[in-house]
């Protein structure tokens, strides 16, 4: 698989135009859950997950193209719009497919917010540190992450459990409206504070290394990545509803829990940005790893829960949201590390291995609940 930073020209737009092709002759062929056990099913679903995994970094490679254009903070905010239209697609295929999974959503928002918060963060921190000791970021840009992702959690994920109008994880119809609208209004506060008001709280640090691939590119590339990245969403879109039967097929026939699906879509869309964050990190970029990584948490839960939420309005559908007890407790024990991690200004590899040991304890209740 190409890593981000080696994605050749030629190849992010081979890439989508081979995955629309793909889609067309899968099509055509009639690919469904019951073919996958034919050999020609196979085949397909072979090819499917590196075909989808490169178009997914084709299109996060040319948002990152615009985002050296636009710069930063704006840059951050083009990448991480384009990753939650990603994960949005493929919720809502999954939603929408054969098997019901009215938990899908709330699974893959908390995988997102326990693989960012905890396994990217504590990669990010260790690799940082290995190499460079100790590193610094703006506490005020970090702060304002994690004050609008801990409430933003609370009211999407937990608050559920506790409300009296409907009883189980569930919001009533107006609950979930009055949620919805409170989640856009606070994130479009925060990308106010982001890009106009105090953007230099998430300007990289002036001590902090230089990007040798932030070269501005012309005007002419960036045209042609607008275009690019949106062939390479259309084709991910396109691709998740088949990758949605290949995700219930593979989970039936290994028989794993249902919140494994959860973690297996987060990764998926989480895989390019991960990549830019550590590479940021091993850059001694550190505020920029923060801004990549935190900011894809903050807008998974602003932008998928309302898309979703709007999405099981219209089907009348039931959007179960509220955490069960042991997610519960795992969220609110990375909420109180996080805030004593980015309390300081600086960061050493303690703090990181603290965030990967609740990662791998997030992962193995996932299957050992």
């Amino acid at each position: 698989m190409p890593k981000l930073s080696n994605l050749r020209p030629r190849s992010t737009w081979v890439l989508p135009a081979a995955a629309m092709f793909f889609f067309a002759l899968a099509s055509a062929y009639g690919f469904s859950g019951e073919a996958i056990g034919t050999p020609v099913g196979v085949l397909i679903a072979t090819a499917l997950i590196p075909l989808l995994i490169g178009t997914v970094f084709a299109a996060v490679h040319h948002a990152e193209v615009i985002a050296r254009r636009t710069g930063e903070p704006y840059g951050t905010l083009v990448l991480t719009v384009a990753v939650t239209v990603i994960e949005v697609a493929l919720i809502t295929s999954i939603m929408l497919g054969g098997k019901s999974s009215p938990a899908l959503a709330r699974d893959t928002v908390f995988s997102v917010i326990m693989i960012v918060g905890n396994g990217l963060v504590g990669l990010c921190i260790v690799l940082g540190g290995m190499r460079y000791r100790e590193q610094g970021f703006r506490v005020t840009g970090a702060s304002a992450y994690l004050v609008v992702l801990i409430v933003l959690a609370t009211l999407t994920l937990i608050l559920p459990n506790y409300t009296l109008a409907r009883l189980g994880p569930f919001y009533s119809t107006s609950q979930l409206v009055f949620v919805t609208l409170t989640t856009l209004a606070l994130y479009s506060g925060f990308l106010y504070i982001q890009t106009v008001r105090d953007r230099d709280y998430f300007l990289v640090l002036d001590t902090e290394g230089h990007d040798v691939s932030s070269d501005m590119p012309q005007s002419r590339t960036v045209i042609v990545s607008v275009a690019l990245l949106f062939l390479s969403l259309g084709a991910v879109i396109l691709l998740s509803k088949m990758f949605a039967t290949v995700v219930e097929a593979g989970t039936r026939l290994v028989g794993a829990p249902e919140a494994v699906v959860g973690v297996v879509v987060a990764l998926l869309v989480l895989l390019p940005e991960s990549v830019a964050a550590v590479r940021a990190a091993r850059g001694n970029q550190l505020q920029k790893s923060l801004n990549l990584a935190l900011g894809s948490s903050l807008a998974t839960i602003s932008l998928t829960i309302p898309a979703v939420a709007a999405l099981n309005l219209w089907l009348q559908r039931d959007l179960v949201l509220g955490l069960d007890g042991e997610d519960t407790v795992l969220f609110m024990l990375t909420a109180v590390v996080s805030l004593l991690t980015f309390g300081t200004g600086r960061i050493n590899i303690l703090y990181g291995f603290v965030h990967l040991v609740i990662f791998a304890t997030f992962l193995f209740l996932v299957f050992v609940p």
